[in-house]
């Protein structure tokens, strides 16, 4: 996957404030002296205060105790006192700051821990997605808690308002965005902001703010019930732009939440018609987009510095109901500040060698392996290939031709993308090497049984037309021509397993650079040998990742899982 530098990409600043300070003040005295070194500040998430336990201090990956001495009764009311009241979500915070500090309380209602979450203003985010603000269609921003959503957020609505001259309405709903008090911080720049008496009525202040003060973009955090969808939609269709965070680390997420789906198109059921349902050799019941979505752009942040890009989200959910891999637009931003954005690209699975002679199909694809470049190797060459010897002849590659027989050919497909099989449908038993069928149908296809005899196939009978069932099936098909066929004596042995195993690490690698490292998504590897399998964990253990086999028999495989 290349990755280039964005042309007009100058070198991306930021500059941070967090008023570290005016948080501090309010907390006990022990945890201000722990605090107190500038080592000690950086990077600091949040402050943890239990009733009973040791303060502690939560940076990127680890948490720190802050001394020795756990938390009274006194120390926390002692905090809340300074604090603004807290709201319906158990919300409050210090005036002119974005820091929040949410409350745990008992069954009697008694505050008995509080979370201090530093709120930090960072200038400069907003280069990320600068090109797309700039198109006036609206956007959503997912990701994981703590990833920086709010923080984006809060950059857009400024450069939104003071940059591009809009008309900019915040809904601080928690007063996360623009801080506590009646002034909003000056991180939101010229954008106004409404505040929310209550988290649930949210979707109230969305619809107020379009009637009553005439926005051209509205900036909203979480959206998290059909109520806000339903007036997001209302928002968009009226003509306004719209900027918001939703819960879910990806796309994907979205997709399958039927409380969220509206915001990128919705889900129904569609029954096509006899000859549709041919035509897409499908089912007659399939899932599809049911209108377009509210927000036709879309960032998953997986961290501050690395974003995903989907810039037709409508294009995006229809792979996925059809259970195609997305391919969103990669941005990065480098240790100097350059911007880099990338399109990667989704390799073709990779093909079981067949290893009994048979003739070529015309424009079967073949495998050729390169070299296997080492990840600690700085120079990348990796190791060198021999030269075959004079008698050395290449090994045709293919799928195993199965022909279908009564059963659903998208469910069979299905079970090839998510297994990567190597099988491959075809339309004629006379062009298959096996056939596999449902019970009832066999025996409603005399027809079909002579032709598969009057050709020497085999013949595979599944109780039920379901995806576990066909995905045994299948794999119990491979394994059987596994058992059954023999290395062409034209290919020297030790020359077969070695260009298998570069295949298989090349397979390995491909998937690595292209699939979990960039998208964040487990992958899972062809069937493969014991030895081969420990060669591929070897691998996937240099770039740090973690992995582990699945399958039984002669379809073991590798499952490579992202950081």
């Amino acid at each position: 996957m290349a990755s280039t530098p964005q042309p007009d990409a100058a070198i991306n600043t930021q500059r941070i404030t967090d008023d570290l300070d005016r948080l501090l003040e309010v907390l006990p005295q022990g945890v201000q002296a722990a605090l107190r070194e500038p080592q000690a500040r950086d990077q600091l998430l949040e402050v943890v205060l239990d009733l009973g336990r040791v303060p502690e201090a939560r940076y990127p990956g680890r948490a720190v105790p802050l001394g020795d001495a756990v938390v009274e009764r006194q120390d926390l009311a002692s905090v809340v006192q300074q604090l603004g009241s807290f709201g319906g979500d158990n919300r409050a915070g210090i005036e002119r700051t974005l820091h929040r500090i949410s409350a745990i309380r008992n069954r009697t209602g008694d505050v008995v821990g509080l979370t201090c979450r530093v709120g930090r203003a960072v200038f400069g985010t907003v280069a990320m997605v600068r090109d797309l603000m700039d198109s006036g269609q609206s956007l959503l921003l997912m990701g994981r808690p703590g990833v920086g959503k709010t923080t984006a957020l809060r950059e857009i609505a400024r450069v939104l308002a003071d940059d591009l001259g809009k008309r900019v309405v915040v809904i601080d709903t928690s007063n996360e965005i623009a801080g506590d008090g009646d002034i909003p911080h000056p991180a939101i720049g010229r954008a106004r902001r409404m505040q929310v008496a209550r988290p649930e009525l949210q979707h109230q202040v969305m619809i107020e703010a379009v009637e009553n003060h005439m926005p051209e973009v509205i900036v909203i955090d979480e959206i998290g019930t059909e109520l806000e969808a339903q007036a997001a939609r209302t928002i968009a269709e009226r003509g306004v732009m719209l900027v918001a965070t939703a819960h879910g680390n990806e796309l994907a997420n979205l997709v399958k939440n039927p409380t969220l789906s509206d915001l990128v198109g919705g889900i129904e059921s569609v029954t096509l018609g006899d000859e549709e349902a041919r035509r897409r050799r499908s089912q007659k019941t399939v899932l599809e987009r049911a209108a377009e979505p509210t927000f036709p752009l879309a960032v998953e942040m997986h961290n501050r510095h690395r974003w995903l890009v989907h810039r037709d989200v409508a294009r995006t959910v229809d792979l996925l109901l059809r259970g195609q891999l997305p391919r969103p637009q990669v941005r990065q931003l480098d240790e100097d500040g350059h911007l880099h954005c990338s399109e990667p690209q989704i390799p073709a699975p990779t093909r079981e060698p067949v290893v009994r002679p048979r003739a070529p199909r015309p424009g079967a694809p073949t495998l050729a392996p390169r070299p296997l470049p080492d990840p600690s190797d700085p120079k990348g060459k990796g190791p060198q290939e021999e030269e075959a010897g004079p008698t050395a002849a290449p090994i045709e590659v293919g799928p195993l031709q199965l022909f279908s027989a009564g059963l659903s050919e998208q469910l069979i497909e299905q079970a090839i993308r998510s297994r990567r099989l190597p099988v491959q449908l075809v339309g004629e038993v006379e062009q298959a090497d096996v056939v596999m069928a449902g019970r009832q149908r066999l025996g409603q296809s005399p027809e079909i049984r002579r032709r598969a005899k009057d050709a020497g196939l085999p013949i595979l009978v599944i109780k039920a037309d379901t995806l576990p069932q066909i995905q045994r099936g299948l794999e119990r098909l491979l394994q059987r021509r596994s058992d059954e066929e023999t290395l062409p004596q034209a290919a020297p042995q030790a020359s077969v397993q070695r260009d298998d195993a570069l295949g298989a690490m090349e397979e390995c690698r491909l998937a690595v650079e292209q699939l979990v490292i960039p998208q964040g998504q487990p992958v899972e590897l062809l069937p493969r040998s014991a030895a081969i399998r420990r060669m591929q964990a070897e691998l996937a253990a240099r770039y740090r990742l973690a992995s582990a086999e699945f399958g039984s028999g002669n379809q073991q495989r590798l499952r490579i899982f992202p950081r």
